[in-house]
């Protein structure tokens, strides 16, 4: 399905990109520092902007108000008390700002001041008054003069904010990409696009529970977990479907940070500073380990096996040099790998389990991964294979490429979920003597929706590739209508009722031209007219386990989703094709120089006997 959306850039948001990497060129150019010295301090001070944002609309709900009466008695001197008490502000998730670390008061510091000293001296109050941040924000700026630090502070105070989407993480986003340009690296750490993050949350629909983000760099992962529940308040899934901790009837609440327990693991001590200050300009509090040579691969600070409701991530991909030797220990059922440990030198399938062995009975996880992993042979290809036979994998969805700032390789999307355990199997129909297709109802456990396919025994595979908002010539995203159109096809699919929070009617239009009833197939003829999933050629598929072990296995949704009727295969699917069956190719190679090396070893030791 070809669906490419106008170009509808925020012409505000790239401003504030271009005004923020300006000042950061501006840092470049009189500091002699290296971009990763230069980072912190900008996003420090932006930080401090964002934070000061929230804080100035707290101070003034806490001030007394004359209309109401107050302010000359009493109740108005509480008030101006409670104004400038941080508990206050801690109580609805606000940072507290002591007078002295206000953007004001050091725009207005007077000439011949000490800038450096004093911005160092406003992050110490910061994290005084604030707990939560301690050791996290940056003291380095008595190294900069005066004059480079003013004119900073005052670009950085014309930097429009905006509260209603994650405008730090955009920001830690564009200057990653402009990092890695400036430094001449090639992939590496980037930060992962807000579109594919908002797809991934509305799938596994993160409502209340534990969630954990191994790999989780500046945070963006949190805090689109928590704008989800912001934007959802609605009540939890019912009990009967294996959903939700605070049973049938509970409200979410509106404060995603009562709703949310966040765990996150970041290998880079810096990095994962960033992350705590990205959750608390948010009004959020989490766990989060970072640094002093803590590794996903080796460490488990959270003892993270079968604890959590939710995993998201974007781990590096096709990591080489893992010590397999200290894994031993967390090999087998019940351990961070339950399925074995890859021969190959490639982590993809650690990553993989790691998230799967984290998730609960009913857990949900949605994650990045090379496209290689979807089609890798040999013990990777026995891993896959024993995760679909748990029926833990949910969805695959293919991404097509240049969604990233650093890398233009296209990527899949995973989904698990242990609940699929909790379905029934299809039942065989006393007419034909086949299996049913329908759902089983809320109250056995199912679907929410009606009727639709069994979700157990099958996986649904979306060729998302040529669905995309061109942003300029190397980048691309997705549009909220192309992302709520995405996510109701899996709704459809489960059987569950479409939610057109994100996208409005733009995804409901094209969600209705779709998947329309269509009498030719049966639907609609009992005078019912309410959308139900069915596989659309190039577009979705919901393959049995019988179908997929049929193609060895594969996860790649290209083998199953196909082409639609007078679509031609374009050369940007050839080209993505041809990756493939060399990645499969350079694999084979591998393995037979492996046996030949084995071979070789044994014909060698015969002889010497």
């Amino acid at each position: 399905m070809h669906w490419i959306a106008p170009s509808e850039r925020d012409t505000a948001t790239d401003t504030l990109e271009k005004r923020l990497w300006n000042a950061a060129d501006q840092f470049r150019a009189n500091s002699g520092l290296t971009a990763a010295q230069y980072s912190a301090p900008v996003l420090g001070l932006i930080f401090l902007l964002f934070a000061e944002t929230r804080f100035a609309q707290r101070h003034a709900a806490l001030l007394p108000s004359p209309a109401g009466g107050r302010g000359a008695g009493g109740e108005g001197r509480r008030a101006s008390n409670r104004a400038d008490d941080p508990a206050a502000y801690h109580a609805e998730g606000v940072i507290y700002l002591p007078p002295t670390a206000r953007f004001d008061h050091m725009l207005n510091l007077p000439e011949g001041a000490n800038v450096g000293q004093a911005i160092n001296d406003a992050m110490a109050e910061i994290e005084k008054h604030n707990p939560q941040l301690a050791g996290v924000l940056p003291r380095t700026y008595q190294i900069f003069t005066s004059t480079l630090l003013k004119e900073l502070l005052k670009k950085v105070s014309e930097i429009p904010v905006s509260l209603d989407y994650d405008a730090f993480g955009r920001i830690y986003e564009y200057f990653l990409g402009e990092f890695a340009r400036t430094e001449g690296q090639k992939g590496g750490e980037f930060y992962t696009p807000s579109s594919i993050v908002r797809l991934l949350v509305e799938v596994i629909e993160p409502f209340h529970g534990r969630i954990l983000d191994p790999a989780c760099g500046s945070g963006g992962m949190f805090v689109q977990s928590a704008r989800f529940v912001a934007e959802h308040q609605r009540k939890l899934p019912s009990p009967a479907s294996g959903r939700g901790a605070g049973g049938e009837g509970k409200q979410v609440s509106h404060n995603p940070a009562d709703e949310l327990l966040i765990h996150g693991v970041e290998k880079t001590d810096d990095t994962g500073r960033l992350a705590r200050m990205n959750l608390a300009i948010h009004g959020l509090e989490g766990d989060i380990r970072h640094g002093g040579h803590i590794n996903s691969y080796y460490d488990d600070p959270h003892e993270a096996v079968g604890k959590f409701d939710f995993v998201l991530a974007n781990p590096p991909f096709n990591v080489n040099a893992v010590d397999k030797d200290r894994l031993a220990s967390d090999v087998g059922a019940g351990r961070r790998f339950p399925f074995g440990v890859p021969r190959t030198d490639n982590a993809n399938m650690l990553w993989i389990q790691l998230f799967y062995s984290s998730l609960n009975a009913t857990g949900r996880a949605g994650f990045v991964m090379a496209n290689s992993a979807s089609d890798a042979r040999s013990s990777e290809q026995d891993i896959r294979k024993q995760l679909i036979e748990a029926r833990a994998v949910d969805v695959m969805v293919a991404v097509g490429p240049n969604m990233f700032y650093t890398v233009t390789l296209p990527c899949t999307l995973w989904f698990l979920d242990k609940g699929k355990t909790n379905l029934p199997s299809p039942q065989p129909s006393p007419v034909n003597g086949r299996g049913s297709k329908n759902l089983p109802s809320p109250a056995s456990g199912g679907g929410a929706g009606g009727e639709g396919a069994n979700c157990r025994d099958t996986i649904l595979f979306i060729d998302a590739r040529h669905i995309y908002r061109q942003i300029d010539r190397a980048h691309r995203d997705w549009s909220d209508a192309q992302i709520g159109f995405i996510a109701n096809i899996v709704r459809l699919y489960r059987g569950e009722v479409p939610d057109y929070t994100l996208g409005g009617e733009a995804a409901a239009a094209k969600l209705s031209e779709t998947f329309t009833p269509s009498p030719a197939q049966g639907e609609g003829r009992d005078g019912g007219g309410s959308l139900k999933y069915r596989d659309i050629p190039g577009l979705c598929k919901a393959a049995s386990i019988k179908e997929i072990e049929a193609q060895g296995w594969s996860l790649n949704p290209g083998r199953y989703v196909g082409v639609a009727p007078g679509e031609a295969v374009s050369d940007e699917d050839f080209k993505e094709k041809l990756e493939t069956l060399n990645e499969e190719l350079e694999a084979l190679n591998a393995q037979a120089r492996e046996l030949e090396q084995t071979i070789a070893a044994n014909v060698a030791e015969i002889l010497e006997a």
